[in-house]
């Protein structure tokens, strides 16, 4: 009888360290994204982007999570969506990882559809803005080295427009915050959504940073997600980057949870991105 309460007692020991390891173990993904149209002023740009915070914490005051920012070293940090959770709303976590961020670089966000679904994203944005946040809302950021642009655009999650078709709202949304700049151009773009791929190849945007898909949340090793919003059963759009043409998409799988509470096969991921000139 010992024997087996004793096998019992690590078998739950077992799947509590296994699922806390895959809710909390932060993981780095880094990808070169190689391109004759970097500009050469731009080569060699480190960007980390963070998606799907969805008020998870890591660290007290999220200290952890920052330290791994940090250390990274970045130019320039992107925040794409879900930076709060609809169902329960704590704003003032997601802060203090904000907060820390903005001391060691230059900080781009824009809004997902928890913020849309909460209902607070003047709230949101507002907060983020007083911290010197770049809040892109369907608008676009030029930053210029040595005589050379880089166009950093962002675009408002589509939920903002429930009535169309998301593709339709955010084609739509990339002509405005595209509006008026040369293709000649780079052309980096947040955006929340990763299923949208075919709307981003057909406005030749060069490189896209999504989310919104948590990595399918169960990751089948070898095979990949299990289930995604907007992608249904086996998604294809998950985790990574994918390139179609002089498109290229740069998957985040997210940091926390929303409606199912546990990623499986699924650590939390920080994405570092950097630009190379071929």
């Amino acid at each position: 009888m010992k024997s087996k309460l004793f096998k019992f007692v690590l078998f739950i020991a077992f799947i509590w360290l296994f699922l806390y390891g895959n809710n909390h173990w932060l993981q780095v993904s880094s990808y070169e994204i190689t391109s004759d149209r970097i500009p050469s002023a731009f080569d060699g740009l480190v960007i980390v982007q963070l998606s799907d915070l969805h008020d998870a914490e890591f660290g007290e005051n999220q200290v952890r999570l920052a330290k791994k920012v940090k250390d990274l070293n970045p130019d320039l940090i992107f925040l794409t969506g879900d930076l709060i959770d609809s169902n329960r709303y704590d704003l003032e976590r997601s802060l203090n990882l904000v907060r820390q961020l903005v001391k060691m670089t230059d900080v781009y966000y824009v809004t997902g559809n928890h913020e849309v679904a909460v209902n607070r994203v003047d709230e949101i944005t507002g907060s983020l803005r007083a911290l010197g946040v770049h809040v892109l809302n369907n608008e676009t950021n030029i930053l210029e080295r040595e005589g050379e642009q880089l166009v950093i655009a962002g675009i408002e999650d589509p939920l903002m427009n429930p009535l169309e078709l998301p593709e339709k709202t955010v084609a739509q949304s990339i002509d405005r915050a595209l509006d008026g700049i040369s293709d000649q151009n780079y052309r980096l773009l947040l955006s929340h959504r990763s299923e949208v791929l075919d709307v981003y190849v057909d406005q030749q945007v060069d490189l896209i940073f999504t989310g919104h898909a948590h990595g399918g949340q169960v990751r089948i090793p070898g095979i990949g997600g299990l289930i995604a919003p907007g992608q249904g059963w086996f998604p294809r759009y998950t985790a990574g980057v994918h390139t179609r043409g002089i498109t290229t998409i740069a998957v985040s799988r997210g940091l926390g949870n929303s409606v199912i509470p546990y990623r499986v096969f699924n650590r939390p991921e920080i994405v570092a991105v950097t630009l190379r000139k071929e």
